[in-house]
């Protein structure tokens, strides 16, 4: 499919795959595979990846071996015990590496609150070689993980204060309830995330369009951090008609 000027990437380093809504899922998970069986894969939560892990599952029944690959997460809540189950430790442990058959020993969320507790999740990456995929995926302010806007290339694993777009995006986890969801979230930095050795971000729908359009054509800026991954060297974004059409 050729895109329409408005939505080619600034970068020469970025492919773009468009597809349909409902195989998304299905061609994320198989440049995500390429790191089996036992690479380090750094993980999304939220819906956007629920259909990718969904087929990583299915690939596994198929024989793809899953259980030795180590799995870093993007972000924490502050203030949500890992088996809260509105936590993104609970999230990764049971959407993803409990189905994919991956040990508690191999996987990693941030955690803490603290300037220590950042340096310590970046040296648990670095001793693990660094992250070889890394899955993303795109707030409607153009935030990855949980780096609001005003986060620079330079930043790394830390806590942010939520911006309230982004509380009242999640507070449907949180039975609706926007006092319900933390103000303060533990994530991976841009710059942490731009060492990855492999970026695949994943998005769909028309509420994205805007952002994934300025991340991928407009300038380089810290209004919309997604725009850090022109870049990187190797960035393949998966995405459907909606979230790349150049009129929303």
């Amino acid at each position: 499919m050729i895109l329409p000027p408005a939505v080619v990437p600034a970068s020469p380093t970025t492919r773009v795959i468009t597809c349909a809504s409902d195989e998304i899922g299905e061609v994320a998970a198989g440049l995500v595979a390429s790191v089996a069986p036992a690479g380090v894969l750094g993980v999304a939560t939220g819906s956007s990846p629920l259909a990718l892990y969904a087929s990583l599952i299915r690939c596994r029944a198929e024989g793809l071996r899953t259980e030795g690959l180590r799995l870093f997460a993007l972000d924490e809540y502050v203030g949500l015990a890992s088996d809260d189950p509105r936590s993104y430790a609970a999230y990764v442990r049971s959407v993803i590496a409990e189905p994919l058959g991956i040990p508690a020993v191999n996987v990693r969320v941030p955690n803490g609150s603290t300037e220590a507790d950042g340096a310590a999740y970046e040296r648990a990456i670095a001793a693990a070689g660094g992250v070889d995929l890394q899955i993303v995926g795109i707030g409607r302010n153009g935030h990855i993980g949980f780096n609001e806007p005003g986060s620079d290339a330079t930043t790394r694993t830390r806590v942010v204060e939520l911006d309230e777009s982004t509380r009242r995006a999640n507070a449907e986890h949180f039975d609706g309830d926007l006092a319900q969801v933390p103000t303060h979230a533990m994530t991976q930095g841009v710059g942490t995330i731009l060492s990855a050795r492999r970026i695949v971000l994943v998005a769909s729908g028309a509420a994205k369009a805007a952002a994934l359009r300025a991340a991928l054509t407009g300038p380089v800026t810290a209004d919309n951090p997604a725009s850090f991954l022109q870049r990187h060297p190797d960035v393949t974004v998966v995405a459907d008609s909606d979230a790349l059409r150049e009129d929303r």
